[in-house]
């Protein structure tokens, strides 16, 4: 399964003797009072014609035909996606050897930039992956666990487990990886004040999805697990993980949309 933290290892791995790789990190965010009709777009232009310029007065010609190529390979890629622009847009790019690395994310970069190295400039893609690794976002409940898969602020897939009381342990209820932005139902019942038979089977519910949580992690490579629910749900669940979860978030957000989940847990 390809990741980010694999691209990453691949791009630091990559170089040429001469300076060979375009990286490019552009804001595309409409949320930014700079993109408003289209404000990326001079962003571009006048980035990739500074670095041309640098290379024009260096006199090689070779070294300026490998640009130019890049150049417009980078701006008929974007202009093509224009439609469908997130936050940014990042780029690594070489003709002589051959890299073609692109990334469409919900991140926003800290500050447009264009470099022209011998190796692809990782340290802003590093630095936006560590904010927004692949991670699983949990949220217990009473009525059920739902559970995101996410990375680089996208949610890829959700599922949902619900709780049925009556049962002697858990049951799978609606599972859903293909649509991330469908909103549930959650209970707001403290653990303390449901009757014994109750919270046993809540407990048992949550140990066997701590399992599943521990399955997923591995499965899909999450380097961070992080958990969101009234407190005695949050602490409750966290207790069944091997690992203590990367943050822990005291908020019930079971009926919020996935991506603002995102907001919540991540980006506060």
């Amino acid at each position: 399964m390809k990741t980010i933290k694999n691209e990453l290892q691949r791009l630091k791995k990559f170089s040429c003797g001469d300076r060979c790789v375009l990286s490019v990190y552009l804001s595309t965010n409409p949320g930014d009072p700079e993109q408003l009709n289209g404000g990326w777009k001079l962003h571009l232009k006048s980035g990739l014609k500074r670095i041309e310029e640098y290379i024009q007065a260096s006199d090689d010609p070779k070294e300026l035909k490998a640009f130019k190529s890049l150049r417009e390979k980078v701006t008929k890629e974007i202009e093509s996606n224009m439609n469908s622009l997130r936050k940014s847009v990042v780029i690594f790019a070489s003709a002589n050897p051959e890299l073609w690395s692109v990334h469409y994310v919900q991140v926003p970069v800290r500050k447009t930039s264009f470099h022209w190295e011998s190796h692809p400039v990782t340290e802003e893609l590093e630095y936006m992956y560590k904010a927004y690794p692949e991670a699983g976002i949990i949220l217990p409940s009473f009525g059920e666990v739902r559970i995101l898969d996410t990375s680089m602020g996208f949610v890829h897939g959700e599922l949902t487990f619900e709780f049925d009381p009556n049962l002697e342990g858990w049951a799978e209820g609606r599972r859903n990886m293909s649509d991330a932005h469908n909103t549930t139902s959650g209970g707001s019942t403290r653990i303390d004040g449901i009757e014994p038979r109750l919270r046993e089977n809540l407990q048992r519910f949550y140990k066997g999805m701590g399992e599943i949580v521990e399955r997923l992690k591995k499965q899909l490579g999450w380097d961070a697990v992080y958990i969101t629910g009234e407190a005695d749900h949050a602490n409750a669940f966290a207790a069944t993980l091997r690992h203590k979860p990367a943050g822990t978030i005291y908020k019930n957000l079971n009926n919020s949309k996935a991506q603002d989940v995102i907001h919540q847990v991540l980006e506060k």
